[in-house]
């Protein structure tokens, strides 16, 4: 399909690319082949579909680096409302042990859904809980997320180590290592899409220090590394971690990263709060990345990451909105907002600016995956962008800096929204789901999140 976006009233191709006005782009197949004015663009737009674009700012679309899909499900539970992370993990893990493979596929259609609407066109789902015999679970994530047209990161993650172990998680939502590792090697060969623009691909992503065993992450890492796949964790998200891998490892988190190979450009880290300026320095020389999620970190109370030391650092950085139980949202607008916000609490308004929180948000995000084909509104680059109105009352009075609006005024959702050249989201509405189709799926999720809380 050939598609024409003309005459966007502002057009940022992202990076540092300064904000072009009534600019235009053009669409073969999956990709972008040319971006300038539609006068220049047009002999070589005909017979393509051409949307209008004169009310909107065209930009890239957002890359979530971190997310836990199925938490959809269990999203303001009243027993977590107030938890940190630790008796947050103890009081959901027997819920979600309860989750079949169908739950998976509603929980991602939800979460993927909520994303596209509010400007995410690529995201990661750090999948790592696989109840009793559910270990279909992650092609039915596939299924979800190709059903819905978002581009695909999936973490084939893992827990070894339950609690009779000296883990925290329970017996029923743990894998042996054996079992991990092979379903991992069928997962990759039967889906993952290396190639340039690939729409799905597997991360290899044991969960924590506390929930998988030393030996599952070396041999994790070693099998990625052979096979060319990202490595993803969490790391050093709260103090009662930091005190764990003291208690039980004799180091802190990132020591232990390091003592088990894991400090290199091919692995990303979630959270990444309580760090050492030293840690700081040294994730810089490593080119570790990082998965930022500041809603899920003020959620849990679990701190501020040191975002603006290791931008300076060198660090990878990109942003997610984290679980959908502990943000309760998956919302990527707002969440370069909050990117924004936190670091100022903490460092200062001059220390980010709504320009570097939104290229977090996209060619940061980008990079941090390992992808070099996205976050940018470029030629040879994949046709992956967004549309926001600039008439919304929260906009209004803004227009002297339509870019930073974005992110200053809290714009929540896209009007429109293009995933590997397709339409998927036109005049705020949704192309493959209908109205009616939608409430269903609100109907459904309701009333198995329900069915969770009380026991079903």
């Amino acid at each position: 399909m050939h598609l024409f976006v003309k005459n966007a009233r502002y057009l940022w191709p992202g990076g540092d690319q300064p904000l072009m006005e009534n600019a235009s782009l053009l669409i073969d197949g999956s990709r972008i082949v040319a971006v300038g004015d539609a006068q220049t663009l047009a002999p070589r737009a005909v017979g393509a579909r051409t949307i209008n674009a004169e009310d909107l700012l065209v930009m890239p679309g957002l890359v979530n680096t971190h997310h836990h899909f199925y938490q959809t499900l269990t999203r303001n539970f009243p027993n977590v409302q107030n938890a940190e992370l630790f008796e947050w993990l103890i009081n959901l893990y027997p819920l979600w042990a309860k989750l079949t493979a169908e739950d998976f596929h509603l929980s991602t259609t939800i979460a993927a859904l909520e994303l596209l609407q509010s400007g995410c066109t690529t995201a990661l789902d750090h999948s790592y809980l696989v109840p009793a015999g559910q270990n279909h679970l992650f092609y039915r994530q596939v299924d979800a997320a190709r059903e819905t047209g978002l581009r695909f990161h999936l973490c084939r993650g893992s827990m070894s180590r339950s609690k009779k172990d000296g883990g925290l998680p329970p017996d029923s939502v743990v894998q042996t290592e054996e079992e991990i590792m092979a379903e991992t090697a069928n997962l990759v060969k039967a889906v993952h899409q290396p190639e340039r623009g690939g729409m799905i691909r597997i991360v290899v992503a044991p969960c924590s220090p506390f929930s998988v065993t030393k030996e599952l992450m070396v041999e994790a890492k070693k099998w990625a590394n052979l096979h060319g796949l990202k490595c993803h964790t969490h790391l050093a998200e709260t103090k009662d971690e930091e005190e764990y891998c003291k208690k039980v490892y004799g180091c802190r988190p990132f020591e232990m990263m390091e003592q088990l190979g894991w400090m290199d450009h091919n692995s990303f880290f979630a959270h990444s709060i309580h760090f050492s300026k030293e840690e700081v320095a040294r994730m810089g020389q490593a080119r570790g990345g990082v998965a930022h999620c500041p809603t899920s970190n003020m959620r849990l109370g679990s701190g501020i990451a040191p975002i603006v030391e290791m931008k300076a650092a060198g660090v990878p950085i990109g942003l997610g909105v984290d679980g959908s139980a502990s943000n309760d949202s998956s919302n990527m607008l707002l969440e370069a907002r909050q990117c924004l916000l936190l670091q100022r609490v903490a460092k200062g308004a001059k220390c980010l600016t709504a320009l570097e929180a939104l290229q977090l948000a996209t060619v940061g995000g980008a990079e941090v995956l390992g992808r070099d084909d996205i976050g940018k509104l470029l030629p040879d680059y994949e046709a992956d962008l967004i549309g926001i109105r600039l008439d919304s009352l929260r906009q209004a009075g803004s227009s002297t800096d339509p870019l930073a609006a974005i992110v200053f005024c809290g714009v929540d959702r896209v009007d429109l929204s293009i995933v590997h050249g397709e339409l998927l989201i036109h005049r705020g509405k949704f192309t493959r789901f209908s109205d009616d189709q939608l409430a269903e799926l609100i109907r459904r999720q309701n009333e198995r999140s329900r069915e969770l809380y009380c026991g079903a």
